[in-house]
C-alpha cells in the first residue's frame, strides 16, 4: 500500500516554494504599506505639535483653515490655548495647548512602537523569503544540471 507521506518531487517542492515566496512577498508589501501609513500619521502629528507650540504664546495669529475640497480660508486664532483633539471613534475633547501637545507626544511614542514592531516583522519575513529564494535557486540549479545531463 502506497503512503501519502512520500517525499515530494523537485518540481512539487519548487512549486510549493514559489507559492511560499509569493506569500512572503505579499505580506512584506502589506506590512510595508502599514508602516508607511503609520509614518505619515506620525509626521502629521509632529507638524501639529510644532504648530501648537508656535501658536501657544501668540495673540491674534492668522492660520489657514481647511474647509474641505482642497479649499482653505484665512482665520484668526482666538484662543490658542484651547485645542480640540480627536481621541478616536469620532470623539473629540477640548484640551489646553500643553495637554494637547502631551497627548500628541504620547501618540507619537505609540506609533514609533508600532513602527518598530512592523519593521521587525518585515525583517523576519524578508529573511524567510531570502531563505526560500536560496532554496529555489538550489532547486533550479539542480534542475539545470539534470537538463544539461540529458542533452
Amino acid at each position: 500500500m502506497a503512503s501519502n507521506t512520500s517525499t515530494p518531487t523537485p518540481e512539487q517542492e519548487f512549486q510549493t516554494l514559489q507559492h511560499y515566496l509569493n506569500e512572503f512577498t505579499q505580506q512584506i508589501e502589506l506590512f510595508s504599506q502599514q508602516f508607511q501609513i503609520i509614518e505619515q500619521a506620525r509626521m502629521e502629528i509632529i507638524s501639529s505639535i510644532e504648530t501648537l507650540r508656535g501658536l501657544k504664546d501668540t495673540n491674534n495669529a492668522v492660520s489657514l483653515l481647511p474647509v474641505g475640497g482642497g479649499a482653505a480660508i484665512l482665520a484668526q486664532v482666538i484662543d490658542p490655548d484651547s485645542v480640540i483633539v480627536s481621541i478616536g471613534s469620532d470623539v473629540s475633547v477640548r484640551k489646553t495647548n500643553d495637554e494637547a501637545v502631551s497627548y500628541l507626544m504620547e501618540r507619537i511614542t505609540e506609533m514609533e512602537a508600532q513602527g518598530k514592531r512592523l519593521a521587525e516583522t518585515i525583517q523576519k519575513l524578508q529573511a524567510q523569503a531570502s531563505e526560500v529564494g536560496r532554496r529555489l535557486e538550489q532547486l533550479y540549479q539542480a534542475g539545470q544540471g539534470q537538463t544539461t545531463g540529458r542533452s
